[in-house]
């Protein structure tokens, strides 16, 4: 999510357009705080449902780039269930695709593209509606376990290589358990005890890690 950029304004104002001047500032400063809760508290953050994510770098797409990125998501929201195999932690897994790239590495920034849902099929969120995918630390806990042992593999999971696409059904101890999600204004995007269903596509390992 990107800071609010509040424009400079030049002009002769009486009293009290100063005044209103310095209230619009201080909205503009209680929206940017709440913007910056909603990037730092998983709870309470939409995009990155089910992550707890990091904010993705911006990439600026081609139209025909933009184009093949709605393609590809429409491509989720098609693809047929597959069969699940399910771990002891009960998370469950298909390969659509085996990737022939590396492994996802431990603690490091990967790029993903993903399409979230419920159990009952209704998408609640998707890198693909953004045109870039999402880059996030793997492994170490910023992410709902059900996505770090899904990606990373583990108990039982084999792991992800670049290239990959893979369904996880995340159960609600493995996502956000008893307690609501993305609530921001009492609204919230993820109820209690929900099972979630990811697609990911594991797009690639990211280029700013340190070497």
């Amino acid at each position: 999510m990107a800071a609010v950029s509040t424009p400079t304004i030049i002009c002769s104002c009486s009293s009290s357009s100063s005044s209103s001047s310095r209230l619009s500032s201080k909205q503009a400063h209680n929206t940017k705080q709440q913007q910056q809760q909603l990037l730092f508290d998983p709870k309470k953050r939409f995009f990155e449902v089910g992550i707890g994510l990091l904010a993705s770098s911006v990439i600026a797409l081609t139209p025909l780039e933009a184009d093949a990125t709605r393609i590809e998501y429409y491509a989720t929201t098609a693809e047929p269930p597959c069969e699940f195999s399910f771990a002891r932690s009960g998370l469950g897994y298909c390969d659509i695709a085996s990737g022939s790239g590396v492994e996802a590495p431990y603690g490091e920034l990967i790029n993903v593209h993903y399409t979230a849902r419920f159990a009952d099929g209704i998408i609640f969120d998707s890198s693909y509606k953004r045109a870039r995918p999402l880059t996030m630390r793997i492994g170490v806990g910023k992410v709902i376990k059900g996505l770090d042992q899904g990606i990373l593999g583990g108990d039982g999971v084999p792991p992800m290589h670049v290239g990959g696409k893979r369904k996880l059904q995340i159960p609600p101890e493995l996502a956000y358990g008893p307690e609501p999600a993305g609530c921001f204004s009492g609204d919230c995007n993820i109820p209690a005890n929900a099972t979630l269903v990811y697609d990911i596509n594991f797009v690639g390992i990211y280029s700013g890690n340190r070497k």
